[in-house]
């Protein structure tokens, strides 16, 4: 098979889609790959290190199209990448389709194979390929919320882990997942107040035996969800339904009652966003 790696068109995006590494073990298992210059610029790897491992590179994201047999990327397709699109194709990235119409409509009318890395699922229902961008996510998340509440950026002016003799700033996060568990255990890292809200009431016990009470875990329901953000300094949505949109959990009825200056931080965006 012929594995094509463009280079990623969407807006903020630098990561590439395959490393040196993985080019060496696809190659060493009869496979070519193909890579567009530059693919690897914004990850720190050069034209060069992927050569090095085995590949070709081209010079346009047009002639790494039209010469794969599959592409693997990071993102969905943008619009300007739709007329790349062919029925004898096999695309595989992270496409959140629930978030987004169009792009599924222009898959469909291609006839393109389509394989969502978030959707890959192991016999346990784990998500292998979303689980590493999920822990990343989650741990951000509290690091990009403790910016947004500084009184510079807009925000209460609340520093999470507080100072002696002032209280520390509370952040609850909705959803017990990878992701989740990730932004609560880094929120509670940096010595804030952390609520911890989810249905599923055995990863509440596995994260309160872990935290040894530390952390507040709480089952998940409206009444419960509503107190709570009420209450918050800074609120992480972290709620997944695999290969699903996100619930919609938190109104703008609900957020225009929140603490002035407090911080909303939805991680589910890219399926459409849990506020």
């Amino acid at each position: 098979m012929r594995v094509g790696v463009p280079s990623e068109v969407k807006q903020q995006e630098y990561r590439v889609a395959i490393t040196p590494a993985g080019v060496q073990e696809l190659v060493r298992h009869g496979h070519s790959v193909v890579v567009q210059a530059g693919a690897g610029r914004g990850s720190s790897l050069t034209d060069e290190e992927f050569e090095a491992a085995g590949a070709s590179i081209l010079p346009s994201a047009a002639e790494v199209w039209g010469a794969a047999d599959m592409i693997v990327k990071v993102k969905e397709p943008l619009p300007s990448e739709y007329g790349f699109l062919r029925e004898d194709l096999v695309l595989f990235t992270y496409l959140h389709l629930a978030a987004s119409r169009e792009c599924t409509q222009a898959l469909l009318k291609a006839k393109t194979t389509s394989i969502a890395y978030e959707t890959v699922e192991l016999p346990d229902r784990t998500l292998p390929l979303l689980a590493p961008m999920s822990e990343v996510a989650g741990r951000l998340a509290p690091q990009v919320g403790a910016q947004a509440l500084l009184k510079a950026s807009g925000g209460r002016g609340v520093l999470l882990g507080g100072t002696p003799g002032v209280h520390a700033g509370k952040v609850v996060v909705i959803g017990a997942g990878v992701a989740g568990q990730n932004a609560a255990a880094i929120a509670l890292g940096m010595q804030a107040e952390v609520l911890l809200l989810d249905r599923d009431i055995a990863r509440l016990r596995t994260m309160d035996a872990i935290y040894q009470g530390h952390m507040q875990t709480v089952a998940s329901n409206q009444y419960e969800i509503e107190r709570c953000v009420l209450d918050a300094d800074m609120v992480i949505g972290a709620v997944l339904i695999h290969g699903a949109k996100a619930p919609k959990l938190i109104s703008n009825e609900l957020v225009s009652r929140m603490k002035p200056g407090s911080v909303l931080v939805d991680i589910s965006i890219d399926q459409g966003g849990c506020f």
